[in-house]
């Protein structure tokens, strides 16, 4: 079945390139600016360059990544949503902003995420990785899950921020298993990794295109991975389910654009999107970085992806009365 999507979406993405009713010229005449909701070097910088290099062979056109950090994509949403609807700013799509977390984390939020954004596809997954500091005792998951329950409240766990996956990762597993750990939420994820190494904090959860890039620092040491198997290139590190079954926190990635964008344009950038999700090239660029390729999807797929993963953990973020600053 993979075989034959880059055939259709080829043929999609040239009817595309026709003039679109309603414009002027042909869509895209000139570059496109994609928005990048969080600074350089983290995950979401890493998959999201390499999904803008893949859709700038496809439209013919530029894709220029416009990383625009602040209120853990929040500023990126009310950039994209207040931008005119004509195809040339796209925004990386995250759990935050599109699956409506950051409306429940944030008291005042300037977008609406079912109303002001239009999804265009998913492009990849990625698991988390629990990093801890060689200090704590413990020669497995086991092992460290049970001095943590011996030490209420000592264990300490750093994350990009509150409400942000890789600490709602850590609140699950507490909540799941009755653990008592303290959050420590970092604006800088340079900071949160070098307190890390100095052992002033524990713990670090972290997704994995970042993770392979500290996996072997001296001082930390990788426990556990965030879905229900083992990953490729870290088979000796067990998944958290093998303790904690049914436990899974993984993040999504995708494309969405300003409400009211024609129809014609998003199914254009969604035919450039799946062509390229059937590519190896593109399949071994995410593999290196530890992402997960999307399988070739519609604006409606990711759409109810969204609300699914709203579903699942806005009532932890109610339950724990979560607030973000």
């Amino acid at each position: 079945m993979r075989a034959e999507w880059p055939r259709r979406a080829a043929l999609a993405a040239a009817a595309g390139a026709l003039a679109l009713p309603g414009l002027a010229r042909a869509y895209p005449d000139r570059p496109i600016r994609l928005i990048i909701p969080f600074g350089g070097g983290g995950q979401t910088d890493i998959v999201s360059r390499l999904v803008a290099e893949a859709l700038s062979q496809r439209l013919g056109q530029p894709v220029l990544s416009d990383n625009r950090p602040g209120g853990a994509g929040n500023l990126a949403a009310e950039t994209t949503a207040r931008s005119a609807p004509d195809g040339y700013t796209v925004m990386v799509a995250t759990m935050g902003t599109n699956s409506g977390l950051n409306s429940l984390l944030y008291r005042n939020v300037a977008y609406d995420w079912q109303t002001d954004l239009a999804p265009v596809g998913k492009f990849c997954s990625t698991a988390n990785v629990w990093l801890v500091h060689r200090s704590i005792p413990g020669d497995d998951l086991n092992g460290v899950l049970g001095w943590i329950r011996a030490n209420p409240g000592r264990f300490t766990f750093a994350s990009a921020g509150v409400g942000a996956i890789t600490h709602l990762a850590m609140e699950l597993l507490g909540e799941r298993l009755g653990l008592e750990m303290t959050h420590v939420p970092y604006r800088q994820t340079t900071q949160a990794m070098a307190d890390m190494l100095a052992g002033r904090v524990h713990s670090r959860c972290l997704g994995l295109p970042e993770g392979e890039q500290v996996r072997h620092m001296p001082g930390i040491r990788p426990v556990a991975i965030t879905t229900p198997r083992r990953r490729p290139g870290w088979v000796d590190v067990p998944a958290f389910a093998e303790a904690v079954p049914g436990y899974e926190a993984s993040s999504y990635f995708g494309l969405a654009v300003p409400a009211r964008t024609p129809p014609e344009v998003i199914n254009r950038l969604s035919a450039a999107l799946n062509d390229a999700l059937g590519t190896e090239a593109l399949r071994a660029g995410f593999a290196r970085v530890g992402a997960d390729i999307a399988e070739p999807n519609t604006p409606a797929q990711f759409a109810a992806l969204a609300r699914t993963e709203h579903e699942k953990w806005a009532p932890l973020i109610r339950r724990l009365n979560l607030v973000a600053e």
